[in-house]
């Protein structure tokens, strides 16, 4: 779940976070973060956003392990996240939306090596 404190942020801000939720919730593929709700809480003024549970981490995290261990990332392993990458930038551009964000940090994981796009803030329709 991805948790936004709404009071502190400037008018742009809020507009990303709820722009993400539009964007999320109008997606359905693989390769991309899947939505499941959002909620807003009261009491603490913050937008909730409830999301597929990637329980394999994030790229970049993956790419500073081996980094530590002094190895490189076998090529076909780099070739399967390359091709689901780019699966998920195509799902975008189909629907005329922009990432305008991708990074490692923002590419996540499963445990069965699915690769999914996420953090859709700042994506432009």
């Amino acid at each position: 779940m991805k948790k936004v404190k709404m009071m502190n942020l400037s008018e742009k801000e809020k507009d990303q976070a709820l722009n993400e939720v539009r964007i999320l919730a109008s997606i359905d593929n693989v390769n991309i973060i899947a939505y499941k709700e959002a909620f807003f809480e009261d009491q603490t003024s913050t937008l909730c956003v409830v999301m597929e549970l990637a329980d394999g981490g994030d790229l970049y995290n993956k790419i500073v392990s081996y980094k530590k261990r002094s190895k490189y990332m076998p090529e076909k392993e780099v070739w399967k996240y390359f091709i689901q990458i780019i699966r998920g930038i195509q799902t975008l551009h189909e629907m005329k939306i922009v990432h305008r964000d991708i990074k490692c940090a923002n590419l996540f994981l499963t445990k069965d090596g699915t690769l999914k796009l996420g953090d859709l803030n700042v994506s432009k329709v």
